[in-house]
Order: structure tokens, then C-alpha cells, then sequence
């Protein structure tokens, strides 16, 4: 198979390059704990993927009457995440051969995440995925998180590439409605089963219901370089 001229390949982190949402979930509920708000389940953490951290505690401040600002829950929550990723971080095997097949084949690469940029650059070098992706964006960079599409437009003015001729990776509704408009095709692996029939997701090109389970490395790039679905 040959690489189409002009092919750039954006992957969204957390909940499809790495299962890393446990670590995320574990880490809000200790800062959480700190500020006095007990028992915040996974299905409450749910709400939330897709989201960047910076808008997630905001809206946790409103929600729990928090009063410490932002910057120091973010401080604190990230303190906990580094905690945790550190001790372990798991990369999907697919998606670890995606990578290495699309880096195998030229073909340029870059993150863009909702997470800060020190729990970004954690993850990839303590997985290794560093050495490929080298064009990192953190959504702590852009003036909107998704689902607004800038994290996913930056990525592509540092990468040097046309919009059009970007593909997204997403697990999260809101990734796949920033994918969208930024006029980027995009690759859907729903991390949370029960959202694969939002309609964010119908706006992807290629969805994979199943999730981590149904992805695989040659299907994606078999599906990404098929001249029939270049835009």
C-alpha cells in the first residue's frame, strides 16, 4: 500500500492511544476527596471524557461549590495523575502498531489532547510513544477545548498541513465533533460504549462500535489510504 501525498495522522491521547481514563478518574477522585467532596463515582467521571481537564474543573468548581480556582485544582489533579501514570500507563497494542506502521511509512504525526501538557509529555515518554508523534498539542495551548476544533487546528498549522487532508483518531463525542469542525475526516473508537450511537459519532468516517476491541492497526491505515475516501 502507498501513503496518499499530503496524509497527516492527529490522534487524540487519553481513552484511544492509551487506556489512561482509570488514572484520570482515580486522580479526580483524590482531588476531589481533598476538597471535601467524597464518593465521585466513574459513572460521574464519565460525563467528563472528551473534556479537557482546565473545563472539567471548572465546571467541577460550579458543581461542588469548590472555591480554590482552577489553576490550583489543576495543580493538585495533575500532582495525583503524574502519581498514578507514572506507576503505569497502558498503550491499546493496535494502536501502538498503528503508530509504528504509520511512522513506518513516512507518514507525519502529531497529539492532540485535552490534557495539560506535563501529563502529555508524562504519558508518551513513559510509554515510548514519544519517539514518534513529535508535534504535541495540549488543549492548555488553544483558546477552546473540544468540541471546539482549535486543538485540532493548531496541530495541523505545526505540522504544516491543510486541514483536509488530516485524519482524526478520537474515542470521545466531543473529539469527533472537534474533528469535524476543523474539516478533518476522522477514525471513531468509542471509549465509552454506551456513547457510539451519539450523533458527534455519525459525523465520523469510519466508527468502530466495538471500540478498542474491533480496532486494528491494517484495517485503519487500509481504510486511510483507500483513494476512494481521500476528500
Amino acid at each position: 500500500m502507498s501513503t496518499p501525498g499530503g496524509l497527516s495522522v492527529i490522534f487524540d491521547l487519553d481513552g484511544t492511544l492509551v487506556d489512561s481514563e482509570p488514572n484520570y478518574y482515580e486522580a479526580g477522585r483524590r482531588t476531589l476527596a481533598e476538597y471535601g467532596v467524597p464518593d465521585f463515582s466513574w459513572a460521574e467521571h464519565e460525563r467528563y471524557v472528551g473534556i479537557s481537564t482546565r473545563e472539567t474543573l471548572a465546571d467541577w468548581r460550579e458543581r461542588y461549590g469548590l472555591s480554590a480556582p482552577v489553576e490550583e485544582l489543576l495543580a493538585v489533579k495533575d500532582r495525583h495523575y503524574l502519581e498514578l501514570a507514572g506507576a503505569s500507563t497502558r498503550v491499546y497494542p493496535e494502536m501502538r502498531a498503528f503508530v509504528e506502521l504509520l511512522a513506518a511509512e513516512g507518514v507525519p504525526m502529531a497529539v492532540a489532547s485535552g490534557s495539560s501538557a506535563v501529563a502529555i509529555g508524562a504519558v508518551l515518554a513513559g510509554t515510548g510513544l514519544d519517539a514518534y508523534p513529535r508535534t504535541v498539542v495540549s488543549a492548555d495551548e488553544v483558546a477552546r477545548g473540544k468540541p471546539a476544533p482549535d486543538v485540532f487546528l493548531e496541530a495541523a498549522r505545526r505540522l504544516g498541513a491543510d486541514p483536509a487532508d488530516c485524519v482524526v483518531v478520537e474515542d470521545a463525542a466531543p473529539g469527533a465533533a472537534a474533528a469535524h469542525a476543523a474539516g478533518m475526516r476522522c477514525i471513531a473508537v468509542p471509549y465509552v460504549a454506551a456513547q457510539a450511537d451519539a450523533p458527534e459519532f455519525a459525523t465520523a468516517g469510519l466508527l468502530l462500535r466495538g471500540g478498542q476491541r474491533e480496532f486494528t492497526a491494517r484495517a485503519a491505515y487500509a481504510w486511510l489510504t483507500d483513494p476512494a475516501r481521500r476528500p
